[in-house]
């Protein structure tokens, strides 16, 4: 077998995949945000924030971000130094969320200085399949397309045994917020993974970007299931959010919330990301919406948070 490339990724979701595909010590540089499996926060970090989120509310990061996207047009720095050590051979990055990675025009900027001249390939997936066929993508860019269809087979076949359990149901309306202050509800695959779990997603467009909404929209829906999934945040901060955060009548009119049926996740591994563990996450909404089929089958990485958020 030929030697991998040299890899440098400035996405957590494509570390993930290069770590699945066993290509962990081709990878010689990550983002300060790649901290899956736990052998990526050993790696470099090539990049660095210029908002400390940890420090923050969601409103006061939502303006920040928004303050530093006009300003700079990216809310990370490029260690241009860095990366000319590290000599890679290949940059996976991407170009459909300025939030989620260095924006493009400087990763162009900065690695097309690079005397090692990598390549840059930006995977864009908006959908589960396009997650799969990243993986293929990665796996033959790095010689193991192998290693990546077998991946991807089993990956397939975990969803396949979660809609064959789910078909003929009628589906549980779900709300899906990606962010609680401002709202945002899921997009890109969040809905279809809804959809693969046995629910319908009230407010979220599979394939199209999340999006702003108004919490007078999210009143007009009255979905059965509320599930908090704030972009970046794990388990413990997406609890610790929806304890602190300050909420409008209209969320404690909704009929999820009434009866109790809240539900925090940890976003960051199972659905912000565009990588295996979206899998897991289909199977995290099945659970919590047919627990009694799913419920064993994970028990783990959400946590009902009942009747508490209709009273503040």
């Amino acid at each position: 077998m030929t030697d991998a490339p040299r890899i440098c990724s400035l996405l957590p979701s494509a570390t993930e995949i290069v770590f699945a595909l066993g290509l962990g010590d081709r990878l010689v540089g990550v983002t300060h945000e790649c901290d899956y499996p736990a052998e990526a926060r050993a790696k470099p970090h090539v990049t660095s924030s210029i908002i400390d989120s940890p420090s923050l509310s969601q409103s006061e990061i939502d303006a920040a971000v928004r303050e530093s996207l006009a300003e700079n047009a990216t809310i990370y720095h490029l260690d241009r130094d860095l990366l000319e050590q590290l000599q890679p051979d290949l940059v996976l990055t991407q170009d459909l969320c300025a939030v989620c990675a260095v924006g493009s025009n400087e990763v162009e900027d900065v690695v097309g200085s690079l005397s090692s001249r990598p390549e840059v390939v930006s995977l864009e997936p908006t959908t589960l399949g396009e997650v799969f066929d990243t993986i293929l993508r990665v796996g033959r860019l790095a010689g193991r397309m192998r290693e990546a269809i077998a991946l991807v087979d089993r990956l397939r076949d975990r969803v396949a045994r979660v809609r064959e359990v789910v078909a003929g149901r009628p589906p549980v309306p779900v709300l899906t917020l990606e962010w609680l202050d401002p709202p945002f509800v899921g997009g890109h695959w969040v809905p279809e993974m809804v959809a693969l779990a046995g629910g319908r997603d009230v407010l979220g467009t599979a394939g199209r970007p999340s999006r702003q909404v108004a919490w007078d929209e999210v009143a007009g829906t009255n979905p059965e299931i509320a599930v908090l999934m704030p972009c970046g945040f794990d388990l413990e901060r997406t609890i610790r959010e929806s304890e602190d955060v300050t909420l409008p009548d209209v969320w404690r009119s909704l009929a999820s919330v009434r009866e109790g049926n809240v539900f925090a996740v940890d976003g960051s591994a199972y659905f912000n990301r565009p990588g295996p563990r979206l899998v897991d996450g289909v199977e995290i909404l099945a659970a919590i919406l047919h627990p009694d089929e799913f419920g064993p089958l994970r028990s783990d990485g959400f946590v009902r948070l009942g009747t508490t958020l209709a009273s503040r």
